[in-house]
């Protein structure tokens, strides 16, 4: 008898096989790109054609049609890395809710003083969309709003109106008659996007598209459409808090490690470029628990106040918590604490959060951490004035980190007056630990290892601190 052809499935992004459907590719971690494996198709041999335009000298290729143009908002040049790129297509995610359409509503009620702007709505009607931008006042005489579905009608729009910069929210809304699947899945997502590049590069139109993201954060649809657009934009924030922040993963026109802050409320959204005060409680008396730290977002630090609190837990296992830190570096210093400098957090109950809903997820933020917790277990304060950052290995030994002249430059504009960090911190050839006055006026205490942090840092409270 003959043998029965088992049916093969290929993934469609790696192309990773297999004998039995999945969800979820085996190689590449995507999910819904499994499908029926056609038969394997001979390499065509493709001729040479003509060319759409000769090749040059890039000497002589002209660089105005690529100049920035801002966007109004300081805080989103500054990720951008100046302003839109003509022809350049944006990919912004964020989570449902975050503000993403009123941030776009804003950039094109912007750009519409200067040129046409067509935003395509796929998730609301129009109508929807005028009640936000009367509540935000972005109304302008060339901003244009159309709720389209279909691919081909948004086509037909751009031709109509022939905008300077398109936004369309969202891509998983836009989907085509033409090409199999629903829309939002993974081989419409890829073609709408196919379609909004091919037209924004052959007309030089800026392009922002609007992504979802999936559960774990990561953007919904192909790995591709990250790898087509020219910037990947992620917007976040925590839901109970007004700041939002934007950073760049991707920017083929500027830095990637950038970070724009802003300020969200019922009547738009404003850039805030120096955020850092939302960090911070500024208590009259310094409490027990708490350690100011500096740390670094892109190439701007950030003050910001790391808070702990330690009781006697009635459990067996007592409790860990966290808020807006990394539970496994929180988790690590705990373990240091107690094995290095002798603090006994076994049979206690372990809370710590930052202030103003920002995430610390840099390891400079250990030795507030430590700081903090060590404070909390023995009821004392360090004094107001007082930041440290640093990182702290497991035998308890303190590492230097990037930018500390930058950061302890930004402490000391904010009134900061004694700062614990790493040794060598000012000058990496000298190791040495000991008291040393910046131009500042800050009084710099370098250390390395987190059981002299401890000592430094509450011998120095001074009387009566």
């Amino acid at each position: 008898m003959a043998k029965t052809v088992k049916q093969a499935y290929r993934c469609a992004e790696c192309g990773w096989q297999t004998s039995k459907w999945v969800g979820r590719c085996g190689e590449c971690q995507a999910w819904g790109t499994v499908d029926v494996a056609g038969a394997p198709k001979p390499a065509r041999v493709v001729t040479a054609g003509p060319v759409t335009a000769p090749a040059r000298p890039i000497g002589e290729v002209d660089v105005k049609a690529a100049q920035t143009t801002a966007t109004g908002l300081d805080e989103l040049d500054r990720v951008l890395g100046g302003g839109l790129v003509p022809g350049a297509v944006m990919l912004l995610a964020g989570e449902p809710g975050i503000g993403k359409s009123t941030l776009l509503l804003e950039v094109a009620a912007l750009h519409a003083a200067r040129g046409p702007v067509l935003y395509v709505t796929g998730e609301e009607s129009a109508e929807q969309v005028r009640l936000r931008a009367d509540r935000v006042d972005a109304i302008a005489p060339k901003l244009y709003i159309a709720a389209e579905t279909d691919l081909a009608a948004v086509l037909g729009q751009v031709d109509s109106v022939a905008p300077e910069l398109l936004v369309v929210d969202s891509i998983q809304t836009i989907g085509s008659a033409e090409i199999d699947g629903a829309p939002g899945g993974v081989s419409q997502v890829r073609e709408v996007a196919a379609n909004l590049i091919r037209v924004a590069k052959a007309r030089g139109i800026t392009t922002v598209v609007v992504g979802h993201v999936t559960k774990d954060g990561s953007i919904a649809g192909p790995r591709v459409l990250e790898h087509l657009v020219d910037v990947v934009l992620y917007f976040d924030g925590d839901r109970h808090s007004r700041l939002r922040m934007i950073r760049a993963v991707k920017n083929r026109y500027g830095p990637t490690d950038e970070l724009g802050c802003f300020d969200l409320s019922e009547s738009g959204i404003v850039g805030l470029p120096d955020p850092s005060g939302l960090f911070l409680t500024r208590q009259e008396k310094p409490a027990p628990g708490t350690c100011v730290t500096v740390t670094l977002e892109g190439r701007r630090p950030l003050v910001a106040e790391v808070q702990s609190l330690v009781a006697p837990s009635p459990l067996a296992n007592p409790r860990r918590m966290t808020s807006g830190l990394d539970s496994s570096r929180v988790a690590m210093m705990l373990a240091v604490l107690q094995r290095r400098c002798g603090i006994k957090l076994h049979d206690r109950d372990v809370y710590t959060a930052t202030v103003g809903g920002v995430r610390l997820s840099e390891p400079s933020v250990d030795l507030a951490v430590a700081l903090a917790v060590t404070g909390a277990a023995n009821d004392l304060a360090l004094p107001p004035d007082m930041v440290a950052f640093g990182e702290v290995g497991l035998a308890g030994e303190v590492r230097g980190v990037q930018a500390a002249k930058r950061r302890m430059s930004e402490a000391s504009r904010l009134g900061y007056r004694r700062a614990i960090v790493p040794a060598g911190s000012l000058d990496p050839a000298k190791r040495a630990t000991g008291t040393i006055v910046t131009d500042e006026g800050m009084q710099v205490m370098e250390t390395d290892a987190v059981w002299s942090a401890l000592d430094i840092a509450f011998a120095s409270r001074g009387p009566g601190a």
